[in-house]
């Protein structure tokens, strides 16, 4: 069971993002339910860890394993979400990954996955990219120029 909830236009999520990076770009998505770029991951699951959550959904949405480098954010995140225009309370951890024994690498610029009746297209975009993208995290946008020593806590109001 995942770990979120809805009440009448709010929704809880707790969720763990994969930093996947290589070359001064990074790995985004976006499916057919969403316009906008994002990153891989998704919700934690009652009784799981972020850690195991994080390889998890991966391994489902790219069909590798990928290794945990370190946590690098807990993203407190209150956002009207863009689709569903539910108003969102988000905790999520992001986590930089290391793809490089994977062949991910291999599959190019763009590529497209299927995960379930979903359908998942792929891209890495440079990292000057997202100030002009359709691209959340809004705070990546700057932050993917300075990852944090620490794991570091921080709040996004959208």
């Amino acid at each position: 069971m995942d770990i979120t909830y809805v009440s009448e236009q709010d929704k809880f999520n707790y969720r763990v993002c994969a930093i996947i990076t290589a070359n001064n770009k990074i790995l985004a998505m976006h499916d057919e339910r969403s316009p906008y770029f994002y990153l891989p991951g998704g919700r934690v699951q009652m009784g799981e860890t972020a850690e195991h959550a994080v390889v998890r959904e991966v391994k489902e949405e790219l069909n590798i394993t990928p290794k945990i480098i370190r946590p690098l954010w807990l993203n407190q995140g209150f956002f009207t979400e863009d689709v569903d225009k539910l108003h969102y309370h988000e905790i999520c951890i992001y986590y930089l990954m290391d793809v490089s024994e994977t062949g991910l690498l291999e599959r190019g610029e763009r590529f497209t996955l299927h995960e379930g009746h979903h359908i998942h297209d792929f891209e890495w975009l440079a990292f000057e990219r997202l100030q002009e993208e359709y691209f959340y995290p809004i705070f990546l946008k700057t932050s993917i120029f300075d990852f944090p020593e620490h794991f570091t806590i921080r709040t996004e109001y959208q």
